[in-house]
């Protein structure tokens, strides 16, 4: 039934103009419309939405997770340099700020309400 229908990520924020800040000028994702409570950024050829929610940052887990290939070290250490911190979890092959696995590299962080996001080498 949805086998063949697009998906978007959609994760719940406090501030709107923080996030707005956050995605755009710091991941450096594509806003494609706005309103006071809803943001929607190009991310690929998908979407990821941000709305207007008391209930930010709560969840425990990666809300949203990107594969980046071989760009992982590259946009890791441009988003260090933009001050971005990295998240650390321990009983992993940790290398800087990069997770191994074998051949599977990995990097957590946060977004100012506290929502995990993921990149990989996927």
């Amino acid at each position: 039934m949805l086998k063949h229908k697009n998906s978007s990520a959609i994760i719940a924020v406090r501030d709107i103009a923080k996030a707005r800040t956050f995605y755009a000028d710091v991941l450096g994702l594509q806003l494609e419309s706005e309103d006071e409570s809803l943001l929607s950024f190009r991310t690929g050829e998908t979407r990821l939405v941000l709305y207007r929610s008391d209930f930010a940052g709560t969840n425990q887990a990666n809300a949203v997770v990107w594969g980046v290939g071989d760009e992982l070290e590259a946009i890791t250490a441009d988003l260090a340099g933009k001050g971005v911190r990295f998240e650390h979890y321990p009983g992993m092959d940790l290398r800087g700020d990069i997770h191994h696995a074998g051949t599977f590299r990995m990097v957590w962080f946060k977004d100012p309400d506290g929502n995990i996001l993921h990149l990989n080498s996927m």
